[in-house]
């Protein structure tokens, strides 16, 4: 697991010890910030469910304004501040210890993207799309939700404010993108 673009390209990044993260595969996390491209730089960068802390990492060494990672897990929060650290940008994070569901019963602030990434095979997904879809002062006018799940995971989701737009598939990494509508 490494960066692959940007200030901090090609720095390792640690693991969450134990099974309890899925990391993306680079291959799927290349293609996510090809698909982003230029947009993501000055961007607000949402990371649900962070885990190793590496999207939101990602965003930032590719010029994201500021990444906030959201995680509730001792282990991985621990990770997450190593791996800002090592990669020297912990000034432009903000590293949040909390449920994402309790998070997102705060104030909604805009973000350009939020990434969700849960633990597989619970619908965490599927839930964490629904809060948002309730709050959609959470995304920017133009933001976007991305979802990584299991391609066995997807459902149709029926959704008021926001509309499922591009799906992309890499091996068991299924990338769902979703915008408001308009």
């Amino acid at each position: 697991m490494r960066v692959i673009a940007g200030k901090a390209k090609g720095r390792k990044l640690r693991s969450v010890p134990g099974g309890g993260t899925r990391p993306i595969t680079d291959r799927a996390k290349s293609a996510l910030f090809n698909i982003l491209g230029q947009d993501v730089v000055a961007c607000r960068f949402l990371d649900l469910f962070a885990g190793t802390g590496q999207v939101g990492i990602e965003a930032l060494s590719r010029g994201a304004e500021e990444a906030v990672l959201v995680e509730r897990g001792t282990a991985a929060l621990r990770t997450i501040r190593e791996n800002l650290a090592h990669t020297g940008l912990a000034a432009q994070a903000r590293v949040v210890r909390a449920d994402v569901f309790e998070y997102l019963q705060r104030e909604p602030e805009p973000f350009d993207y939020a990434y969700i990434a849960p633990p597989q095979y619970h619908g965490l997904w599927a839930a964490t799309l629904r809060v948002l879809d309730a709050q959609p002062g959470w995304l920017a006018e133009d933001g976007w939700a991305i979802a990584q799940i299991h391609p066995r995971e997807y459902e149709e989701l029926v959704l008021e404010n926001l509309h499922l737009f591009d799906q992309r598939r890499y091996g068991g990494v299924m990338l769902c993108f979703y915008a408001p509508e308009v």
